[in-house]
């Protein structure tokens, strides 16, 4: 994913100034992005102050190491899975416990 020139706090400032009434014509040209990044920020952002933008950045951080946790946790117990077959380790149909 690409990042951005601009912070959080640029990015809210900026929305801040859109909601204050300045054109967005006039905050596009000014800070050299597309009206389309402008209103995506503002999709994304709009109505937030600066601790919640952080809240979210944390979140988003944690969500995406959760996921690269249950990809490598699910990755394993295929190899797992796939070394009890190989090796002719399954479930004995005897039901006794070997404990």
């Amino acid at each position: 994913m690409k990042t951005s020139r601009f912070n959080e706090g640029q990015i809210i400032k900026a929305i801040k100034e859109h909601e204050g009434g300045r054109k967005a014509e006039d905050i596009v040209r000014d800070l050299g992005i597309s009206q389309g990044t402008f209103y995506k920020w503002k999709q994304k952002y709009g109505g937030m102050e600066a601790s919640d933008v952080k809240r979210l950045k944390d979140l988003e951080l944690e969500n995406s190491r959760l996921k690269r946790l249950l990809a490598d946790t699910i990755l394993d117990k295929e190899i797992l899975k796939d070394v009890i077959e190989k090796k002719g380790w399954g479930p004995t149909s005897g039901g006794s416990s070997s404990r």
